[in-house]
């Protein structure tokens, strides 16, 4: 049961993209639970509790629990119920990024938090490719030809690698589930990952060839 209304479907909600530096919130997501409950309702929008546990593997009381510490540092608020009966939750925002605080006495813990939630949010979004590939045979045909893995290895300046990620930004926002207006008729949500970083080796292959190793003769043969 979904409790977005036929008008909100067909608007979407106004776009509300919010960078979180509350220590209160970033410590409020170190639970995996917590992440897992904000993941669902900004993939899907209005659920409840009992619509969230199915989905999570967990409780409706303990969901419960989770959205309202939620609900206290602002980052889950509670929508309009259509039948009066289970309280639904919504995200209070369409789209989160991590930020610093800029109180130096919670700069370390914050940092420490935004790390682990760096590393989590890897480990999830690992976790689902793998469940998408175990599932990919029961998918409709269409979605499976329309679906990607894919993998680049750039060369690009920082100046450049910040570009390409605005470009992309801007090309992928107008599908955003949440926000997106009068969604035409077959369509569904869609996970989309996109990670750029400097290639972790990077700094030793650079050092392996400013600094070749002498090979056992003492000859350089690089």
């Amino acid at each position: 049961m979904s409790f977005i209304s036929d008008e909100d479907a067909a608007s979407g909600r106004p776009e509300r993209r919010t960078t979180v530096t509350d220590p209160r919130a970033l410590r409020a997501l170190a639970h995996p639970l917590r992440i897992a409950l904000l993941d669902h309702l900004m993939s899907f929008g209005p659920r409840t509790a009992s619509e969230c546990a199915a989905v999570v593997g967990s409780t409706p009381s303990n969901c419960s629990y989770h959205l309202r510490a939620l609900a206290r540092v602002g980052l889950v608020e509670a929508a309009e119920a259509e039948d009066g009966r289970e309280r639904p939750w919504r995200s209070a925002s369409t789209g989160l990024s991590l930020g610093r605080t800029e109180d130096p006495e919670y700069s370390f813990g914050t940092d420490t938090v935004e790390r682990a939630l760096a590393d989590r949010q890897v480990d999830d979004e690992g976790a689902l490719v793998h469940r998408a590939i175990a599932q990919r045979d029961e998918q409709p045909v269409e979605w499976r030809d329309a679906s990607m893995l894919s993998g680049y290895a750039l060369r690009v300046t920082p100046a450049e690698l910040r570009e390409l990620g605005e470009k992309l930004d801007a090309l992928i926002r107008p599908y955003i589930a949440l926000t997106r207006a009068d969604p035409p008729e077959g369509s569904d949500v869609v996970a989309l990952h996109l990670n750029a970083f400097r290639h972790p080796d990077a700094i030793a292959a650079a050092q392996a060839i400013a600094e070749p190793v002498a090979q056992p003769d003492g000859e350089d043969r690089s």
